[in-house]
């Protein structure tokens, strides 16, 4: 179910020069020898507090009629993110790099399958169910070691999982901010990338819930109606950057606002579908900058209850230009994206 990184695996992906440290020669990496909450806890006193961890699927995007390619998204972010340079603006001993969970057997099984097919597509969704019950595993124990999981690659529907897991430690559901032009809110028709947060509302799962960015014409009336219903609130990208209601900023002060109602642990999601010409599961190009995206991650960070990372739909074979491009593109926006959220939470002590 998780397939550990191993030592020889850096070897493959990171560029060492003389008179250099890069992030992948600093990194902690796991004891295979050990079960996995020991793992967590060793790597704790060691000064841990960041654990990465992929996610090697697109059965969630297809199952929601999208496109394929989130699946390579965590080999993207790792070949950049681990030739980094470990510096004064960043401690690689305090992340492990837990390694990615196992979707490969799914994968093959949904590769045959064609969701305009309807008893296929059916088959894709409960394939997503298993997925969901891997994620929420591994990650139910990061958070159980008290450590901060940052959660890279597959499709949007890991949003669920991850929530449901927070949830579970935490005993009480979880309000999140999703930077996304889509709500996610989906009818509950069977699990997909599209309705992860629907399906954590209605098993009372998340409390309160914010979109920022959203785009008005990118989402169904009856999607709309559901979000309202469940009293969760967006600003749109077109209030943003169309009629220009809010500057950026203010939208993102509103929706921090939301979040830190209660005393509830907070969820940082990302779909990456947000962010301008990124190669995703949906591509967009009436979207926001990447530096908006990473001052969005870095303000919730800081936020002392934001407890994770979700960075999701990066797909580098969608990139126009060809696959080469889109793992480079993909690869640095979702290290930079990892980078803000790192530097959000060295504003707070460590959790002991």
């Amino acid at each position: 179910m998780l397939k550990l990184f191993a030592p020889e695996q850096l070897s493959a992906l990171c560029q060492t020069r003389a008179g250099e440290q890069r992030l992948g020669q600093q990194i902690l990496l796991p004891n295979s020898s050990s079960p996995l909450a020991e793992q967590l806890q060793e790597s704790k006193q060691q000064g841990c507090r960041y654990v990465l961890v992929g996610i090697s699927e697109d059965i969630g995007p297809r199952a929601n009629l999208g496109a394929a390619g989130a699946s390579a998204g965590w080999t993207a972010f790792l070949a950049k993110f681990l030739n980094l340079q470990s510096n004064d603006f960043i401690n690689a001993k305090q992340i492990l790099l837990l390694g990615d969970i196992d979707c490969s057997d799914l994968q093959a099984q949904a590769s045959e399958l064609k969701p305009n097919v309807t008893a296929q597509l059916e088959q894709l969704r409960q394939l997503v169910e298993i997925i969901d019950q891997r994620v929420e595993q591994v990650v139910a124990e990061i958070f159980a070691a008290e450590l901060y999981p940052i959660v890279i690659g597959g499709g949007h529907n890991n949003s669920y999982p991850i929530i449901s897991a927070l949830a579970k430690v935490s005993q009480q559901p979880v309000n999140c901010a999703n930077l996304d032009p889509h709500s996610d809110f989906r009818a509950l028709e069977g699990r997909h990338s599209g309705n992860g947060f629907s399906y954590a509302w209605q098993q009372q799962k998340l409390q309160h819930y914010f979109v920022l960015g959203l785009h008005e014409l990118k989402n169904s009336a009856a999607n709309l109606a559901l979000m309202a219903q469940a009293g969760a609130e967006f600003i749109s990208y077109q209030q943003i950057f169309v009629r220009q209601q809010y500057s950026y900023n203010q939208a993102l002060s509103h929706c921090i606002d939301s979040i830190v109602q209660g005393n509830n642990a907070i969820g940082i999601e990302v779909d990456t579908d947000s962010i301008s010409s990124m190669p995703v599961s949906a591509f967009t190009n009436c979207g926001v900058s990447v530096s908006a995206a990473e001052q969005f991650v870095f303000q919730l960070a800081k936020l002392p209850r934001s407890q994770y990372l979700h960075l999701a739909e990066a797909a580098p074979s969608q990139h126009p230009a060809g696959l080469a491009a889109g793992m480079n593109e993909a690869g640095q926006v979702l290290a930079a994206l990892t980078f803000a959220f790192i530097q959000g939470k060295q504003q707070q002590p460590p959790i002991v």
